[in-house]
């Protein structure tokens, strides 16, 4: 195997690790009844095993063949995720301040779905933008649902975007198994 194809597939075994546990982190964010929450449970379970999977395959091809560090690529990362703590952070202030916790998950989600524009190419990752793309959309169905029907904006947004990061991390988990 080449390093080109171990370095990929540490690249995808990554992302399903890391989408996985943040899938299962947002599954667990809306407060449903029967029969959501048993989704949600299943959902979580699912995103779980998909980021147990993928650090196994990281954990394999580690040592096969290290890519040089890229440190302006890794304070860039850094920079991108610290920027998207603190609107999250801040804008998550702002809403409980004003009296819209409800919306918090919604705002999360929108800020997440924003950080994979600039991870896109960072990661060598086109795919990552139709993530946030979708992602966005979510915050929107969200925030529209919330304001116009009792359906809870913290349930449509952390639906969706469980599933939808439950998708791609089994997206990429296929990938590394098959690179």
């Amino acid at each position: 195997m080449s390093s080109m194809e171990v370095g990929l597939r540490r690249q995808e075994g990554l992302g399903a690790l890391y989408l996985g546990i943040f899938a299962t982190v947002w599954f667990s964010v809306p407060a449903a009844e029967q029969p959501l929450r048993g989704l949600l449970v299943a959902g979580s379970v699912a995103a779980l095993l998909t980021a147990v999977a993928g650090g196994v395959v990281t954990a394999r091809s580690r040592g096969a063949a290290a890519a040089p560090a890229d440190r302006a690529g890794d304070r860039r990362y850094l920079l991108i995720v610290v920027v998207e703590f603190a609107l999250a952070g801040l804008g998550a202030a702002a809403l409980a301040v004003a009296g819209w916790t409800e919306y918090v998950p919604v705002l999360v989600c929108a800020v997440v779905g924003l950080h994979f524009f600039p991870l896109a190419p960072l990661l060598r990752s086109p795919l990552l933008r139709h993530l946030g793309v979708a992602t966005c959309a979510v915050a929107v169905a969200g925030l529209l649902t919330g304001l116009t029907t009792g359906v809870s904006a913290g349930v449509v947004a952390g639906t969706g975007a469980g599933a939808l990061l439950l998708g791609y991390a089994l997206r990429s988990l296929v990938r590394s198994v098959r690179s």
